[in-house]
């Protein structure tokens, strides 16, 4: 039977609408209506002598409210509770917030999980696995921490070690941020790694075999304090530039050391003082807990349960590690230098070391000209710069070495040298290498063991190779001066031969060159580039 769409009318002074008059001042359906009145949800004051339903105010209100709630996601036998007193609306209130709490949290997490698979482009596998990993309970998580733990670290006598370890679980909050999420998959997935057990084993049995039992509160602050203070020496080096390979690390280890020596009371060694001993005992635990997977693990937590992030130790742990290595004990590659310089010949004759510095830099200086601001976000040979970082190191080195020459050697490593002309910054700084360069009696001059010579010969060294650099990034012919890099071979093989090629040196390893490979490429595969 269809409904009368008539206006309002009275009866016995209430004012009474039809459905369809009701569709019109709720903005609801005709048939909405209609079902909710059938279910007995807002059933109708009367009926008119045809038959057809009418509303009262009572019922208009009725109804307003169960759209309300309906609106706010309550079921319809919720909503009956409500309107027919059954239960308060606060009490209904209450439960629906605390059930939509729920969801909202299981909507995050879900939307988390896929935030995290489109980071990691994971596949159908991976993503069912993530979403389980992300819906385990805190209880569940704490398990899985417990387990690698005690399996990780068997029957070891470090029980400081296995505590801390144990008591540092993850405790992802009410409401995580993507990032704690995609922190906790992550570690879930580390925990599964052999490579990671193998690593923190590794520390626990070193620990076990030079340090064992219980470490009291002021044993460990004493440590931390000494990781502190290595570290910010180190990144201080780093900054100024110093190569962990040079002697000019010498003295950085040596005050590391000196700090480092007071906490090894409970070694197998009896280290003193400062010499080789202790160098290689120090360069030994570094090795043993210098594990990216380790740390990463310690940083997964902290992001987990919302504490702040301790910098990484690779660079400088790296840094140290190749310092440690190129001066095994005090003075040793201040030594090895001075012995070399005394017995090495000048390789630049007949033309001249001045001349060939001179020829150099008017080369490079031709590449630098070439480049134009197009070209500066470009990838070079050297990791980790584009060539707008490389032409900066080009100046810069002028800059170094023509400030040694005139005895204020520059600090600023990380400043930007090139600013808005890189063309106008390094031919500025050539002139400044050249002129300190020609000084009467600079090339005799001693500069500690190096006598002035060898100054400009590191200049041209480092301008050969980051001209080669520099012509590979922006394809330029790469054989310069072929005469000159001939002649820099045999000296580079000479000075750098003894130096680790570790990550954190200035070289990496060797790489293979081909036969009719020139000069230059020769000097740039001796050097640790990969010539294609």
């Amino acid at each position: 039977m269809g409904e009368s769409k008539l206006g309002p009318m009275c009866v016995s002074d209430e004012v009474l609408w039809s459905i369809g008059e009701v569709a019109r001042k709720t903005g609801m359906s005709v048939k909405l209506i209609r079902h909710w009145s059938e279910m007995g949800l807002v059933p109708p004051t009367g009926r008119t002598a045809a038959g057809y339903r009418v509303f009262g105010p009572e019922s208009l209100a009725r109804l307003e409210l169960a759209r309300t709630l309906r609106d706010l996601g309550l079921s319809l036998p919720a909503i009956r509770d409500v309107l027919d007193r059954e239960h308060t609306l606060v009490d209904v209130a209450a439960a629906h917030a605390d059930a939509l709490e729920t969801q909202i949290r299981t909507l995050r997490s879900q939307q988390s999980v896929l935030r995290s698979v489109i980071r990691r482009g994971t596949t159908a596998e991976g993503l069912a696995l993530m979403s389980r990993t992300a819906r385990l309970t805190a209880a569940e998580r704490r398990t899985i921490i417990h387990e690698f733990v005690t399996e990780t670290l068997g029957d070891l006598d470090v029980p400081t070690y296995r505590r801390g370890l144990l008591a540092a679980t993850p405790e992802l909050p009410d409401h995580p941020s993507d990032e704690q999420v995609d922190a906790w998959i992550e570690l879930s997935e580390l925990v599964t790694d052999p490579a990671l057990r193998s690593g923190m084993r590794r520390m626990a049995q070193y620990a076990a075999e030079h340090a064992p039992g219980e470490h009291d509160d002021d044993t460990l602050r004493a440590v931390q304090q000494v990781t502190d203070d290595w570290t910010k020496r180190v990144d201080s080096a780093m900054r100024e530039g110093i190569a962990p390979d040079s002697s000019a690390a010498d003295p950085v280890v040596e005050a590391i050391v000196a700090v480092w020596l007071p906490t090894q009371s409970r070694t197998r060694d009896e280290v003193l003082t400062d010499g080789a001993s202790a160098r290689r005992l120090l360069l030994e635990q570094l090795e043993v807990a210098s594990d990216v997977r380790v740390e990463r693990y310690w940083q997964l937590l902290c992001i987990i349960n919302g504490q702040p992030v301790r910098p990484s130790l690779a660079a400088v742990g790296s840094w140290l590690m190749t310092a440690l290595r190129t001066n095994p004990e005090p003075g040793a590659r201040s030594a090895e230098l001075g012995a070399l310089y005394e017995a090495g010949a000048d390789a630049w004759e007949p033309e001249g070391l001045l001349d060939a510095c001179e020829r150099v830099l008017r080369t490079v200086g031709g590449l630098v000209s070439a480049v134009d601001s197009s070209m500066l976000a470009q990838p070079t040979p050297c990791a980790d710069w584009d060539v707008r970082h490389l032409l900066n190191h080009l100046v810069w080195e002028n800059l170094l070495w023509s400030g040694l020459a005139n005895g204020s050697p520059p600090s600023d490593f990380t400043a930007d040298h090139i600013g808005e002309d890189h063309v106008e910054a390094f031919y500025t700084a050539a002139h400044s290498a050249l002129t300190a360069f020609r000084r009467p009696g600079m090339l005799d001059q001693r500069f500690g063991p190096a006598p002035g010579r060898r100054l400009v010969e590191q200049l041209v060294i480092e301008m050969l190779v980051h001209g080669w650099d520099l012509a590979s990034a922006i394809g330029q012919p790469r054989d310069l001066v072929p005469d000159l890099a001939k002649a820099a071979l045999p000296v580079v093989r000479e000075i750098y031969g003894s130096l680790p090629r570790t990550a954190g040196g200035s070289f990496a390893a060797p790489q293979p060159v081909p036969q009719d490979a020139t000069a230059l490429d020769r000097l740039a595969g001796y050097l640790g580039r990969t010539i294609t």
